[in-house]
């Protein structure tokens, strides 16, 4: 059981923190779009392990390409993917991905199952607390980053070796049986 999520890390994101009011959403301009990195995370319930790899972009297809690189990870294994409900997880090649690889099982034993999170609740999906954690482990080593290459590798860095047990993933281990 898996939470899913896209994280996009650009070179400013080492420079420092934005503030806002809570529940308002902070928009601080980008100077330099191009030094972006998708990455696609999924932080296992039980180890807590944060899965972590880069794409070009978020989208349909990429979600799928992670989607079959977490099965590869987890042979033969169910898996269970909670995350929010951005479009690209719902239709289009993520859909299609679902109807083939589950076509004519009983839902009971589809080899992935998705589970929507409330709409507009980032703080029900652990795996955001994970990427605050990690970019903030970022920004805590910006005296090391002279290029977006080295950003790129202590974002890395940060998903190997930080731990990820939050309130609200322990929420959801409690209540395995209910999922």
């Amino acid at each position: 059981m898996f939470f899913l999520d896209e994280c996009h890390l650009v070179w400013c994101d080492v420079c420092g923190y934005v503030w806002a009011k809570k529940r308002d959403r902070a928009i601080a301009p980008v100077e330099n779009d191009k030094e972006r990195q998708t990455y696609y995370g999924a932080l296992d319930i039980k180890t807590k392990e944060l899965i972590v790899k880069p794409f070009q972009a978020g989208n349909g297809e990429c979600t799928v390409a992670y989607i079959k690189f977490l099965q590869k990870q987890s042979p033969g294994q169910r898996l269970v993917i909670i995350w929010d409900g951005a479009k690209y997880h719902q239709f289009g090649a993520m859909q299609e991905y679902l109807q083939v690889i589950n076509a004519g099982l009983p839902k009971d034993q589809w080899p992935i199952t998705c589970i929507k999170l409330a709409p507009n609740a980032p703080e029900q999906n652990p795996i955001e607390s994970a990427w605050l954690k990690v970019k903030n482990y970022v920004r805590q080593n910006y005296y090391l980053a002279d290029t977006f290459t080295y950003v790129k590798s202590l974002f890395i860095q940060a998903t190997k070796i930080l731990t990820f047990n939050f309130d609200n993933l322990n929420v959801y281990i409690e209540n395995l049986h209910l999922i």
